[in-house]
């Protein structure tokens, strides 16, 4: 007689199925969710037991609905990302605070950040793949863009498009601002 609930392969068999409408693999539901390869492979298989948060970091990687994930409902038509849930990304500028709006599926392709700089503070970035190109609108405050050898200041309102495929920086202007960056990897 099998022991095992069917909970563990409905899980498994969800997972799997919004993993590949999604079109990833393994290996980037691992980076998007910080669960290691092996575990998100051998929750697929059902041969293992996910805790509570390992199963809220995969949800959230693959944009599934945590409470419909075992009943097979859709993700709602409309998804909300609280504010206090919004992933933030660390230690990539000083004095600048990195929230990551866009769903983890767009990742490495249309990424949206909103971005937080405190007085002196910059975000320096080295190269990203070829053809990439970057968007900030200054909501709050001035920004100074460096590409390359380029650069320009603006303002609230203004819009920077700028190549990112070699060295860039954006640093705040006499005081703290606020904009929104669009990365668009070619």
């Amino acid at each position: 007689m099998n022991q095992r609930p069917d909970i563990h392969d409905r899980l498994a068999a969800s997972l799997k199925a919004a993993r590949r409408s999604k079109g990833l693999s393994l290996d980037a539901v691992a980076k998007l969710s910080g669960v290691s390869r092996s575990m998100v492979s051998q929750i697929e298989r059902g041969e293992s037991s996910p805790t509570v948060a390992t199963l809220w970091n995969l949800t959230q990687a693959l944009h599934v609905d945590f409470a419909g994930l075992l009943e097979g409902r859709a993700t709602p038509g409309v998804e909300v990302m609280r504010a206090g849930a919004v992933p933030l990304i660390e230690g990539r500028g000083v004095g600048v605070r990195i929230r990551i709006l866009s769903p983890a599926e767009a990742a490495g392709a249309h990424e949206v950040y909103d971005l937080s700089f405190a007085e002196g503070g910059a975000l320096v970035s080295d190269p990203h793949g070829p053809g990439c190109r970057e968007h900030l609108t200054v909501l709050e405050g001035a920004l100074c863009v460096t590409s390359g050898e380029d650069q320009e200041c603006i303002g609230p309102g203004d819009t920077a498009r700028y190549a990112a495929d070699r060295p860039h920086a954006i640093r705040a202007e006499g005081g703290g601002a606020r904009a929104l960056l669009v990365v668009q990897n070619s």
